[in-house]
């Protein structure tokens, strides 16, 4: 039997909550519990007297009180832990009070303070929250899944935990990821937080501090590859698909070996997204599109230098290709407009151990024949780039000689260290705007602060993907589309590209505020179902009052009137 139910009204709007809970189990129960705002009939009711302090709070009291407790902490990740307890002890509360605090709160609870969360990992006690599908008990795989709660699922976010961030192999810790990520996809955009579920897909891990860990708390065992790997994965996407036909199932975190092969060999079996993948090359790419028009250069005119050749460059690379081609480039056209740079310098014919993905990119002989070296200054000395983007994980990578270099040859350079943690970027802010005299045109992967530049105030835009996959999300549980297509995605970048505040002021950020990204998301969701009406993926026919639509399916964090189930 089922714990509690949502009762709406004819308009679709909540109406109250049923449960089936009593006293401590409704207290222990994060979805439900509304501590000292219950009211004196639901304490009667559900024989919580005498359980609670006897006065009556509101949400916004109980928001008041915790946000001052979060203060007391000083450091970034124990207002993480903090955050997170109390996620664990009453959900509505949690979001509400982030909600209200979301630009301060974001970063610590996601980008870039998680990072520090998922290597924590196995060092806190903490409530297990989702579901862990280990390799050695793959037979038992769709018992586990039954195990879920909730019991009606709309999105999963999935990871193997073999690429977080800038950190690389954290096993199992990479959970705290999926649930970050879906902290996201409530709070940017409305999704339902009793209609998610996190997943963790424990395959091993190759991180040898983790092997050696006596409290590691994953399957300790060098990651499964090759056809163990696809066959475990093949499994894990068709149970899913049979319990599950219309979920939004998010992958995040893959290593690059495999995200972008998943990715291709699903993607139109079901509806799929890989966030590095594809919700980095929408929010890098709207970021650009932005970007170019404070240079006043066409985008086919651009040339573009791109550190870091894995799953989140090459996903930048390819939407960038897939937008040269609709001003009417051909796909050879548009690929030699990117120069793409991996560990071992820039990937040409010649270079080893080249992946599948990066074969497209591959420069030809002859055009750096007369080249002594391929390491990022000579590349930038060569090709004289006007957009540089870094996915690297290689701190201040982008160097004052660099930059200057860059600079030189073009009157506004757009310049993106994306890399996380902020400890990983390419480069500071402030000295991208120091070493190119405030012309650069900039974008980060982490959080910085305002830039004081000859006694102006910049504010630096993040090239957050939070802009981007909770509406994309959002689009998929409204219309329930068979995949996401590029055309879809492409809906999403130029929804992005439109609100930026660049289209009033050359000077401005690239990106909108953080506290407009719900706004944003709703009208993500809008274009990506239009599109998705248009090519024939939904079943939604005819008009849709799309505002009216949107309001039934999105979730707001506030207390409702509980019943007896």
């Amino acid at each position: 039997m089922s714990q509690f139910k949502l009762v709406r009204k004819g308009d679709g709007q909540l109406s109250h909550i049923e449960t089936s809970l009593m006293g401590y189990d409704l207290l222990n129960a994060s979805k439900l519990n509304k501590g000292c705002a219950f009211t004196a009939i639901e304490r009667e009711l559900f024989h919580l007297t005498g359980l609670l302090p006897h006065q009556i709070e509101t949400l916004e009291q109980q928001v008041a009180r915790t946000y001052e407790q979060y203060q007391e902490h000083r450091t970034a990740l124990s207002k993480h832990i903090h955050l997170n307890v109390l996620h664990d002890y009453n959900e509505t509360l949690f979001y509400k009070l982030v909600s209200e605090h979301l630009e301060e709160m974001l970063p610590i609870i996601y980008t870039p303070t998680v990072g520090e969360a998922v290597e924590r990992f196995s060092l806190e006690h903490r409530k297990s929250r989702g579901i862990y599908l280990s390799y050695p008990e793959r037979n038992q795989m769709d018992m586990m899944l039954e195990n879920r709660f909730p019991h009606e699922v709309d999105l999963i976010v999935v990871t193997d935990g073999e690429a977080v961030l800038g950190i690389g192999d954290q096993g199992i810790g990479g959970m705290n990821i999926s649930v970050a990520k879906l902290m996201v996809y409530i709070l940017c955009a409305g999704i339902n937080p009793h209609r998610v579920l996190p997943i963790q897909l424990d395959t091993g891990t190759n991180n040898p501090e983790l092997l050696k860990d006596p409290m590691y708390l994953g399957w300790q065992h060098e990651r499964i590859t090759g056809k163990e790997y696809d066959d475990f994965i093949e499994q894990f996407v068709s149970t899913i698909h049979k319990k599950f036909p219309h979920v939004f199932l998010h992958w995040e975190d893959v290593g690059r070996d495999n995200a972008r092969r998943i990715l291709n060999h699903y993607r139109d079996q079901l509806c799929t997204f890989n966030g590095d993948l594809q919700g980095t090359g929408v929010i890098t790419l709207a970021c650009i599109l932005a970007g170019v028009i404070a240079s006043e250069i066409p985008l086919k005119d651009h040339r573009i230098v791109v550190l870091g050749a894995g799953t989140a460059g090459v996903g930048i690379s390819d939407q960038i290709v897939s937008a040269l081609q609709r001003e009417g480039l051909s796909e050879s056209e548009s690929r030699s407009r990117i120069w793409l740079i991996d560990k071992s310098g820039l990937l040409t014919e010649k270079s080893e151990s080249v992946l599948n993905f990066q074969q497209p990119y591959l420069r030809k002989s002859h055009e750096v024949k007369n080249w002594n070296a391929f390491d990022l200054e000579t590349v930038v000395e060569n090709v004289k780039p006007t957009i540089l983007i870094g996915c690297s994980t290689a701190s201040n990578a982008f160097s004052e000689k660099i930059v200057k270099t860059m600079a030189k040859y073009t009157k506004r350079p757009i310049i993106m260290p994306l890399s996380n943690p902020t400890s990983k970027s390419e480069a500071t802010p402030d000295n991208l705007m120091q070493w190119t005299n405030g012309h650069a045109i900039i974008a980060t992967g982490s959080p910085f602060p305002d830039v004081l530049f000859h006694g102006k105030n910049f504010r630096i835009a993040q090239s957050n993907n939070a802009f981007a996959f909770p509406g994309i999300g959002l689009a998929a549980i409204l219309c329930r589309p068979k995949c996401i297509s590029d055309e879809m995605l492409w809906a999403a970048t130029q929804t992005i590209a439109r609100c930026s505040p660049i289209h009033q002021d050359s000077s401005a950020p690239l990106l909108p505020k953080l506290s407009d990204v719900r706004k944003i998301s709703c009208e993500i969701a809008i274009a990506v179902t239009r599109v998705a009406q248009q090519q024939g993926l939904t079943q939604l026919h005819g008009e849709i009052n799309f505002e009216e639509a949107l309001k039934r399916i999105m979730w707001e964090p506030k207390y409702y009137p509980y019943k007896k189930l």
